[in-house]
């Protein structure tokens, strides 16, 4: 009787757990151009390549489908009809020209009909020629770096990072957009061609947006590109889908399409933030105006690799606590940020001299480092570029 109790209460529980499930999943709606709640199917796609690829999925779903009841139907007729206990007896032919025809070309045909519009498919996602504008995406762990190389927009560059707090209570209850937004979104023109070529600081990363159709790996030392065309304004949301270390799930993609005249508004105001950022590297600062600019930058750009208490990932990031770089002359801890080494990223493209004077200021002055050359000019890390 005392297990019987036990065994309800359970069962009870069990029961009022899976009657909570759908009140609870739909607390959150359906992400702005990222996934819905409880969608089964493709996103709804934006472009003519995604169009294609939802098309071929709905196809080759349906002809998968067909040969599974035709071919598992025949053979569960034939088992119940022609049973031995029917006095059925095993046919004695040993081969069949009709057959062994058969098997093969309908097969050959299903294939042909699989791979014809397929292909087509695949050349036009790789036909990346005349487009309007131009956009590096670099990876890195954990965030992308864009470049706008050619077209209106030329000459812009920025980090994208995740903008879900990474101190979010996890018994709240999430936004929509949870751990697929962003700080700076790729921004592009509505019904123009643009071009993304994929590169990577440090180890593979992929770079996807399933509205457009778009899945480009992102390898170091290699330059490869992809391209969409997005007919619908509006925000669309992909993730890095190249398991590229602990960090993986937390650099997000989001591309803003806009129109014509909101794209030449926010390339004009890009350019002018840009300027405006762009701090004069003569301009001596104190060590507390570095200090506090470069823990700014190192929250952005660093903690990640090196943790906020600067003892990074043992076996993977360098602890910078007490570090002998850090700690050292201050032209090698130069060098190692502007040009990278081993796993730590270059970021002579990504920041500027007043920023990694800042960072580099800032880890010389935290935690236990108390380095003798303790602070570093914009004007030092101008000449260590040259």
């Amino acid at each position: 009787m005392k297990y019987a109790k036990r065994l309800q209460s359970l069962m009870l529980y069990a029961l009022g757990m899976a009657a909570a499930l759908p009140a609870w999943a739909v607390e959150v709606g359906d992400s702005v151009g990222g996934p819905a709640v409880r969608q089964l199917n493709l996103p709804v796609p934006v472009t003519k390549i995604a169009e294609q690829i939802s098309s071929l999925h709905n196809m080759m779903l349906v002809i998968c489908l067909v040969i599974f009841v035709a071919v598992f139907g025949v053979m569960f007729y034939s088992i119940f009809k022609h049973r031995k206990s029917l006095g059925h007896k095993p046919a004695t032919f040993h081969e069949s020209v009709g057959v062994e025809i058969a098997w093969t070309v309908v097969p050959f045909v299903i294939v042909i009909l699989m791979a014809w519009p397929a292909t087509k498919t695949v050349v036009a996602m790789k036909d990346t020629s005349n487009a309007d504008v131009t956009i590096k995406a670099t990876g890195m762990q954990w965030k992308w770096g864009y470049d706008y190389l050619k077209g209106e927009g030329a000459g812009i560059s920025f980090l994208s990072n995740l903008a879900t707090p990474r101190d979010q209570d996890p018994a709240t209850v999430k936004n929509d957009n949870y751990l697929i937004e962003v700080d700076n979104e790729v921004v592009v023109p509505v019904n123009k061609k643009i071009r993304i070529v994929t590169t990577a600081n440090d180890v593979i990363h992929g770079w996807t947006v399933p509205a457009f159709g778009v899945k480009q790996d992102a390898i170091p030392g290699f330059v490869r590109d992809t391209w969409f065309r997005a007919e619908k304004v509006g925000t669309y949301r992909g993730n890095c889908v190249e398991l590229c270390g602990k960090d993986h799930a937390y650099m997000p993609i989001v591309v803003k399409v806009v129109t014509d005249a909101e794209y030449t508004a926010w390339v004009d105001g890009k350019k002018k933030e840009m300027a405006a950022k762009a701090d004069d590297p003569s301009k001596v600062w104190t060590i507390d105006e570095l200090k506090q600019r470069g823990e700014k930058v190192y929250a952005a750009n660093c903690v990640a690799c090196h943790q906020a208490n600067g003892k990074g990932v043992p076996g993977a990031f360098a602890a910078l606590d007490g570090s002998k770089i850090v700690n050292g002359p201050k032209a090698e801890n130069i060098n190692i940020v502007l040009n990278g080494k081993s796993a730590m990223p270059a970021w002579k493209a990504s920041l500027s001299d007043t920023e990694i004077a800042a960072v580099i200021t800032y880890t010389r002055n935290s935690w236990s480092n108390k380095a003798q050359e303790n602070i570093v000019q914009p004007a030092e890390v101008l000449a260590a570029r040259k």
